[in-house]
């Protein structure tokens, strides 16, 4: 979080975290695509020449006001790739809010598993824990064959207590709900 007292401004972070090809990025491109161009800015990617992710996507949202002071949400998503994970910690800090975006095929819950072990282990580091953080679990691909129901995804991760939406991100169902949660849980740590 950023307050800009000149500007009446508090920069919010929201970090889409996840393991490879869950869809992250999908999720920021179909807000961005049915975000009025008004209250958002542009989508900004870096992409490898294989079209994936290699460091983040950044979208910025201006909602409403909160104690007086207009919020702008800046979303990330952060690379997937194991290789990358010095990135992943860079573009976690400063974070303000995650949203874990699980691949809910039944073969990926080894690599969500990693993942979700890797986002824990830097919120250690940062001296905070995942259960005490604004976290949202998106469970991504449930139109898949096969796919894990959300309630199992849940087990799995070791996150029953936390929100969690079904979505196949690629048609925009569960983007929306997500992104509205996570949003709700900054803004109501925000205000105690």
């Amino acid at each position: 979080m950023f307050i800009n007292t000149r500007l009446g401004e508090i920069h919010l972070k929201i970090v889409y975290y996840g393991p490879a090809l869950s869809g992250k990025t999908t999720n920021l491109e179909f807000i961005h695509a049915r975000t009025n161009p008004k209250m958002r800015g542009d989508l900004v990617s870096l992409k490898t020449r294989e079209d994936r992710t290699i460091y983040f996507d950044f979208l910025q949202l201006e909602l409403g006001k909160i104690r007086g002071l207009k919020p702008k949400f800046s979303l990330y998503t952060v690379p997937g790739q194991t290789y990358y994970a010095a990135s992943r910690d860079l573009v976690l800090q400063g974070s303000d809010g995650v949203v874990f975006v699980a691949d809910s095929q039944a073969h990926r819950l080894v690599d969500n598993q990693e993942s979700i072990n890797s986002l824990k282990s830097y919120l250690h580091k940062m001296e905070c824990e995942l259960n005490a953080f604004p976290f949202v679990l998106q469970c991504n691909k449930q139109d898949l064959p096969g796919a894990l129901h959300p309630k199992e995804l849940k087990v799995n991760l070791e996150q029953n207590g936390v929100s969690c939406f079904a979505s196949v991100a690629v048609k925009g169902e569960g983007v929306f709900d997500t992104l509205k949660d996570i949003i709700n849980q900054v803004v109501r740590g925000l205000i105690r």
